[in-house]
């Protein structure tokens, strides 16, 4: 299919995937639809604290946040979003998510040409429902996203996630870690041992404890531990061992100072996460381990190091592990440690 929309669009709205890690690797498109429509407004629609990914983006004029719905009948009549898609009078509406609901906002906001991927039974919502490309199950997430975006004329580029940060906010971060007694002359490590999809996606709490030891009694350097407040007790329990020079943060800092802070780190280990797409965007040194989840859909996009055990099971999408957890198992103390030593070495 082939969409020639006349007259060009001059009102644009993305709507945004609600994951911190989905959003990251559809920014990949923005610069593409800013290439394309070089003077058309250009609106991201996000749900939650997503909005504060493309703060600082060259590429976009506008960022709307709204708040996720309480219940099904509040889900679809979501009013105060249907009267501020009315009032902005896009022209066109490009939706990331597949849910029902996304289309039928834009639907009722009246946003004039609507482009989105079938499914959901949502097709009927939508001008230019697109079908999802043969090749999904094997193909990356970014690469999903691209294809929608094709029959506007967009030919398939190279260009990867990015996230934008404010000299203030690299100040402010760097102030920070001085605070907590940083040595700038040693690396510093960045760790993320949880993720928020459930338990088949991270390593064990404690390999990454015994990790820690050993790095720290064979190298000078600092480590920096992260997370929200859904995995604080998780990083509490790993760090309980360590030594006081061990710095946890996890659950006491803004999205926006999670990125400034991952950007200053000379080598990030992570899950498949939120934050594993961070510091993939922001081109920090990472190692990512995989286990239920495949990184040939969702895995960092700027050739980083993949460690990923590929058992019979995995990967399964499962959020815990029904049987002998072999995928993360299976990946050594030794293995992440000596992947880590070529990153800063």
């Amino acid at each position: 299919m082939q969409i020639n929309l006349k007259p060009t669009p001059s009102n644009i709205i993305i709507r945004m995937p609600n994951w911190i890690g989905d959003s990251i690797m559809a920014s990949a498109i923005i610069k593409d639809i800013r290439t394309k429509y070089p003077n058309s407004k250009i609106t991201l629609l996000c749900q939650g604290a997503i909005h504060q990914l493309f703060l600082h983006n060259p590429f976009v004029d506008e960022v709307l946040q709204f708040k996720k719905p309480n219940g099904w009948i509040h889900r679809i009549h979501h009013f105060e979003l249907i009267d501020i898609l009315q009032k902005g009078q896009y022209d066109l509406g490009i939706l990331l998510p597949n849910s029902f609901s996304s289309a039928w906002w834009f639907y009722r906001g009246k946003v004039k040409n609507r482009l989105g991927y079938t499914g959901h039974n949502r097709s009927w919502l939508l001008n230019y429902p697109i079908p999802f490309p043969k090749n999904i199950e094997h193909q990356h997430l970014i690469q999903t996203y691209k294809c929608l975006i094709e029959p506007l004329g967009i030919n398939l580029s190279n260009n990867k996630p990015e996230l934008f940060l404010s000299e203030k906010e690299i100040f402010d971060a760097k102030e920070l870690l001085n605070n907590e007694g940083i040595d700038w002359n040693a690396p510093i490590i960045g760790i993320n041992p949880g993720a928020a999809y459930g338990s088949a996606k991270c390593w064990p709490p404690e390999r990454f404890t015994a990790l820690c030891q050993k790095l720290l009694s064979k190298h000078q350097l600092s480590i920096v531990f992260f997370g929200d407040s859904q995995t604080s007790n998780l990083v509490r329990d790993i760090c309980q061992s360590l030594p006081k020079n061990v710095i946890n943060l996890a659950g006491k800092t803004t999205l926006r100072q999670l990125m400034a802070l991952i950007a200053q780190c000379n080598a990030f280990l992570t899950n498949d996460s939120g934050p594993m797409h961070i510091a993939s965007a922001l081109q920090v040194p990472l190692v990512a381990i995989f286990g239920s989840t495949s990184e040939v859909k969702t895995g960092p996009y700027h050739n980083e190091t993949v460690i990923h055990k590929k058992v019979e099971c995995s990967p399964c999408f499962k959020r815990t592990c029904p049987i002998d957890f072999k995928c993360m198992k299976n990946i050594e103390i030794e293995e992440v440690y000596h992947e880590l030593l070529k990153l800063i070495s």
